[in-house]
């Protein structure tokens, strides 16, 4: 494995001051940060988009075919709502992990419904920034099992 996108949705622009209570202290330009030094240590460039335009996320995951072994999503609220992302990542077949950081089970009912997840590899929620940490080495793992296959 040799890259992987770091894609963020709505809202996430505002991390450090939205919530911190809910979403922590970190500001994206600090988990875009801590990814890419985790990446660097395992050998892996790791490229970071926000969006908060669906259209716009969708266009980053097509573009991800080819270009990156992996995606970690933050889809925020489009995780429990877009139909179009999840076909997204069904249609260009680069495996994907899920983070949310907060822990999506935990809060309103509505949350517990993650479209993302049904074409995911996995989720990981509820561990803040770490998450995206816990993602990466996810998607190493995943390509290091496929190898030995």
């Amino acid at each position: 494995m040799k890259s992987v996108l770091i894609l963020n949705g709505p809202n996430l622009n505002l991390l450090g001051t939205r919530q911190p209570e809910v979403y922590g202290s970190q500001t994206l330009a600090m988990v875009e940060d801590s990814c890419r030094q985790h990446g660097e240590q395992a050998g892996l460039e790791v490229a970071c988009y926000q969006s908060n335009h669906e259209g716009d996320l969708l266009d980053q995951i097509h573009a991800a075919k080819g270009k990156y072994d992996g995606i970690v999503l933050n889809a925020g609220a489009y995780t429990h709502s877009s139909i179009a992302l999840m076909d997204a990542i069904y249609s260009v077949e680069v495996p994907t992990v899920e983070v949310h950081l907060s822990n999506i089970h935990a809060r309103e009912t509505f949350r517990h419904t993650s479209y993302i997840g049904r074409a995911a590899l996995g989720q990981i929620c509820g561990f803040g920034a770490f998450g995206y940490l816990m993602a990466i080495d996810a998607l190493l793992q995943h390509h290091a099992s496929r190898e030995v296959s």
